[in-house]
């Protein structure tokens, strides 16, 4: 046995015989600003045919990357100008706002996990080339936290199940029902909105405190 596989191995005991001490690892923490994510064909639609995205930054997600390409998003009451866009393209469109943004937008966007889109708000996108509607797409993302399997064994959490986050600064705060998400393609990083972060006083960069519901393993 290498001293790798013996240094888990311990970590993992050590973690185990201490299943209330949680709040000894903070979380890192990230705030989302409004974005886009776009599928091949509406991509095509906003930009041209053939159109490929082209990265701006990477994020701290691995493969996941800020384009340079921005959208308006166009509401009943009002739109939003250089939304950016996140890459790589995805089977389905979907934009992330603040409820703040939805106000301004005057749309209802659910507060949702990415990816569950259906029944979700319409919303308008223009691009350069053109513009769409789509019938749903538009979310509030619910706050979360990305995880590898290695990092939910050190917090005892699950895929799905939700947990609490206690900020400690100067405008503390503790934030309900935080979702987990365990993927080995993850990196531990918790994120919240723009009105969450302003909430607290919170920048990324930030961490916070894992705090178990009481009567979860």
């Amino acid at each position: 046995m290498n001293p790798k596989d013996i240094e888990l191995i311990v970590e993992k005991v050590v973690n185990q015989l201490m299943p209330n001490h949680t709040g000894q690892h903070p979380v890192p923490v990230a705030v989302s600003a409004r974005h886009c994510h776009l599928s091949k064909t509406d991509l095509e639609a906003l930009f041209g045919t053939g159109y490929e995205l082209t990265k701006k930054a990477d994020l701290s997600q691995p493969g996941q990357f800020a384009a340079n390409e921005t959208v308006t998003i166009i509401g009943s009451r009002g739109s939003i100008p250089n939304v950016r866009i996140l890459g790589p393209t995805r089977n389905l469109t979907q934009v992330e706002v603040s409820k703040t943004d939805a106000i301004k937008l005057g749309l209802h966007p659910p507060i949702r996990e990415s990816g569950d889109i259906q029944g979700s708000s319409p919303v308008t996108i223009l691009g350069p080339k053109g513009s769409i509607y789509v019938k749903e797409g538009l979310i509030i993302a619910q706050a979360h936290i990305h995880m590898t399997p290695h990092d939910a064994e050190i917090y005892h959490v699950e895929n799905g199940e939700y947990v609490r986050i206690a900020i400690e600064n100067e405008r503390p705060i503790t934030f309900d029902k935080i979702l987990i998400r365990v993927s080995p393609a993850y990196k531990l990083e918790m994120h919240i909105d723009t009105d969450e972060a302003n909430a607290c006083l919170m920048a990324t960069g930030g961490t916070g405190r894992l705090l178990k519901y009481e009567g979860s393993l």
